[in-house]
């Protein structure tokens, strides 16, 4: 019986919704390891809540929509477990993403690309790249948005990158099945983070339209997100596989 602690790897760790979510798995004794882009202070941040949490925790830089960066991260990541005293990890969050507001008829091929890179490709290729690192029996998350199920002005190039996530987790857990590692969809609602220039958290017109067309009657917070994850995680919900559960109070019903 394996009784090493759980290791989660979360990218885009150092804000927002992976930042919430590495501090919940802390706080049940997960150790993390979680890239960040660029901003090094809050990721050092989030390694002094998680240690204050009594949990370890590793940042390590790496631009997910960078997959020539890749193999690079790898190497670190294999030297990061090792100071954890592990070989391979259990959770994966591919968490890291980028907004974008942009109507289908003006999104430039250049704004399509980057998104593609970061939402889809920079997912699939650095998956691949992980799966050998991912025990058996282990768990990935994939974040996409309440967008992929109901339509707002200006979301659609990010949305159907979205869309595409969701159809690789489910054959992902298809493929990856015969390792009992489950595979799901979390798609949160507007939550009020630094996300899109922190356009839900800070805007009160935005904030209060929200909560309008939300049947619990508020926009969301990021700890309605983290706990959830972390929930989704563990092994009471190892019979999920191959879903995609939104987590948005009940928007647009």
């Amino acid at each position: 019986m394996n009784t090493q602690r759980k290791i989660a790897l979360i990218t885009g760790g150092s804000r927002g919704l992976g930042r919430n979510t590495a501090l919940n798995l802390a706080q049940q004794g997960v150790d993390i390891i979680f890239t960040y882009k660029s901003s090094k202070d809050e990721a050092e941040k989030v390694v002094t809540l998680v240690k204050e949490a009594g949990s370890s925790a590793i940042a390590i830089q790496l631009d997910t929509g960078n997959t020539n960066a890749f193999e690079s991260f790898v190497q670190k990541l294999n030297e990061a477990l090792g100071k954890l005293g592990a070989e391979r990890f259990d959770y994966l969050v591919n968490n890291a993403g980028t907004s974008h507001h942009n109507s289908i008829e003006s999104t430039t091929e250049e704004e399509l690309d980057a998104l593609y890179n970061v939402h889809f490709k920079g997912v699939f290729f650095l998956t691949q790249k992980l799966l050998p690192f991912i025990h058996d029996g282990g768990r990935i998350v994939n974040i996409s948005t309440g967008l992929t199920r109901f339509s707002a002005p200006g979301s659609g190039a990010y949305a159907s990158m979205k869309g595409a996530i969701e159809v690789l987790t489910r054959y992902l857990a298809q493929e990856l099945g015969p390792r009992n590692i489950t595979v799901n969809t979390v798609a949160p609602g507007a939550i009020g983070t630094d996300f899109s220039g922190g356009m839900v958290r800070d805007n009160l017109e935005v904030n209060k339209r929200i909560a309008s067309v939300t049947a619990l009657g508020r926009a969301g917070v990021p700890d309605d997100i983290g706990p959830m994850i972390a929930s989704l995680l563990s092994d009471s919900n190892r019979w999920v596989n191959a879903q995609r559960i939104e987590v948005s109070g009940g928007m647009a019903l």
